[in-house]
């Protein structure tokens, strides 16, 4: 394995990371933030209308597809995608 090759894995596995670190956090955002407008909703509704269910469901729509893209290898457009599709051009103008 060349050393570039190390590097490229190390900068792939280091922005996994980083990733990852991102998507928890933004996780525990979610929560948190979702007892508060659960709590504001008891406080003031006494569970009569849960409202708060609606930012629920659309911060967890976007939360569930960064957590697929963070957690599947096959993500739509990702980085394996892109290094197959460079090596296949590659691949076909070394052809011509």
């Amino acid at each position: 394995m060349t050393p570039e090759e190390k590097r490229d894995k190390y900068e792939r596995a280091k922005q996994r990371v980083a990733d990852l670190k991102k998507f928890y956090g933004e996780l525990m955002s979610y929560f948190l933030f979702m007892a508060i407008l659960a709590g504001i909703n008891f406080y003031f509704n006494n569970w009569s209308y849960m409202w708060f269910l609606w930012p629920a469901l659309g911060w967890g729509i976007g939360l569930t597809f960064k957590g697929y893209k963070v957690f599947t290898k096959t993500a739509f457009f990702g980085r394996d995608w892109e290094d197959r599709k460079i090596k296949e051009f590659i691949d076909k103008e070394e052809n011509n």
